[in-house]
């Protein structure tokens, strides 16, 4: 199949989070199964002189936006004869200090609506003018949630490619007041309850879970949390009404970047046979975080936004009682000034037991998946989340409220102690997490029985293929539907 990914952010070469992770990621897996993929996506600021191998495409044109015209540019990097990334450059619209935000005031950009929709009206020229014909489009988050809409403007009938929507997190939908309607160069019968129209905006999102041929999300739990209003953000009836063409597929693991065997980052590499580069990583990460240095001290982690999305709240609730014993944890993350300085004052009253690095650093999450014995991620929701699957790979026991991917991707002892790689708590409490804390320090306590859950955890397979494969029948799926005229 001919496919092409349109994203707003694609790792290695544009990055806020998991979205990034994960279209780099099914991409390059896509194109190691034979397809020949296209991942369309901005030209942000410094990706010219970070990778020196892009080049001009020899493709320009304009856009209508509004009254004005922009021109764009399209840039590719080649990666493989059948692979390669199409960068869409607009100097006044995508460089910049920050993606989404200014990095300097940590607020959003005024025209992100302006901006989004140009790249997507950019991502459907595209289309017509590869010299191979997209089958399948593959639209990610609200950031080209206009794309299905703009294809069935542009294409009569069924003469377009298919459309498949990935929502990566259902509470970030792109939704602008209703003066963003001239941008879009459409007739304002779309500005309607049935279509483009919500609670009087305009939403992305929404536009492209009305008018794509397929939805899908990014776990089996997920998808069914998102038609309930517990988890619906408000979308949910849209998404019942759609129920029979939304998917859930759990995201993979790109094991060739998350491994403890082939890592430099690592200071010794080990499996599940033999640990002893586990101790090494602690000792290292402990150094490293100004922390007391000990191999038999039980270390918790958590990396990520620092948003109580995340749990955050309910984990600072429960932290220093347990650091009044034999315990330390460790914080990579950025994200509300609140949180940041609640974790600096738990380090000041607790200096050698805490570890924290505000940020982006990717060296350190290596080393602190490596060095922790076990991974807290309390999220109020979590769509899929990816580091309790790199927390199994890296022997760390996830402790996970049981949401969306983590519900898919842990199995507590409760479920199955054969195959037990992890501890989950269901009710959303500070005190549910501390008895999931306190089980895994008894965990911790039987080195056999840890040794067990470590081997269980290490040996789980979430690598890309699977997913792969779920998605590839989507495509085809889509493909019918649309030859069919359904």
């Amino acid at each position: 199949m001919n496919i092409i990914l349109a994203s707003s952010e694609v790792h290695p070469y544009s990055k806020t989070g998991g979205l990034a992770d994960m279209v780099g990621a099914i991409s390059k897996t896509l194109a190691e199964r034979g397809h020949d993929v296209s991942v369309v996506t901005p030209l942000y600021r410094g990706v010219l002189r970070r990778y020196p191998r892009t080049r001009p495409y020899g493709l320009r044109f304009d856009i209508e936006l509004g009254d004005s015209i922009e021109r764009a540019e399209v840039f590719s990097l080649e990666l493989n004869h059948n692979s390669r990334i199409l960068f869409v450059a607009h100097d006044g619209f995508f460089d910049r200090n920050g993606l989404y935000q200014d990095a300097e005031q940590g607020t959003d950009y005024p025209d992100n609506a302006q901006r989004y929709l140009f790249f997507s009206k950019c991502v459907v020229e595209i289309c017509g003018k590869l010299p191979n014909k997209p089958d399948v489009v593959h639209l990610h988050d609200w950031q080209t949630g206009f794309v299905p809409l703009f294809l069935m403007a542009k294409y009569a009938g069924n003469n377009r490619p298919g459309t498949v929507m990935t929502i990566h997190n259902l509470a970030y939908q792109g939704n602008f007041a209703p003066d963003t309607m001239p941008f879009l160069n459409l007739p304002y019968r779309f500005f309607n309850p049935e279509g483009i129209e919500f609670y009087g905006n305009i939403s992305f999102l929404k536009t492209g879970l009305v008018y794509a041929d397929l939805i899908t999300t990014v776990s089996p739990t997920y998808a069914r949390e998102i038609t309930t209003p517990e988890f619906g953000c408000s979308l949910d009836g849209v998404l019942r009404k759609r129920r029979q063409s939304l998917t859930g597929i759990l995201n993979g693991v790109d094991y060739s970047e998350w491994n403890t065997t082939h890592n430099p980052v690592l200071p010794q590499a080990f499996n599940f046979k033999n640990l002893q580069g586990k101790k090494q990583a602690k000792l290292k990460m402990q150094r490293e975080l100004g922390m007391a240095e000990s191999a038999n001290t039980p270390v918790f982690g958590n990396i990520g936004r620092l948003a109580y999305q995340k749990g955050i709240d309910i984990l600072l609730r429960v932290l220093p009682d347990f650091l009044e014993q034999d315990f330390q944890f460790v914080c990579l993350g950025a994200g509300s000034h609140e949180i940041e300085k609640a974790l600096t004052e738990l380090k000041t009253r607790f200096p050698r037991q805490i570890g924290i690095l505000f940020g982006f650093y990717p060296d350190m999450a290596h080393l602190i998946e490596a060095g922790c014995d076990f991974y807290i991620m309390p999220s109020r929701y979590e769509p899929c989340g990816l580091n309790q699957m790199f927390s199994l790979r890296y022997g760390t026991i996830p402790i996970v409220h049981a949401v969306g991917g983590l519900e898919d991707s842990v199995v507590d002892y409760r479920e199955s102690l054969v195959r037990a790689n992890g501890i989950k708590f269901r009710a959303y409490s500070a005190e549910t997490l501390a008895v999931a804390i306190r089980e895994a320090l008894e965990l911790y306590g039987s080195p056999y029985l840890m040794r067990y859950f470590q081997r269980n955890a290490m040996t789980a397979d979430f690598s890309w293929h699977a997913a792969a494969a779920e998605y590839e029948k989507v495509y085809v799926r889509c493909i019918e539907l649309l030859k069919s005229g359904t």
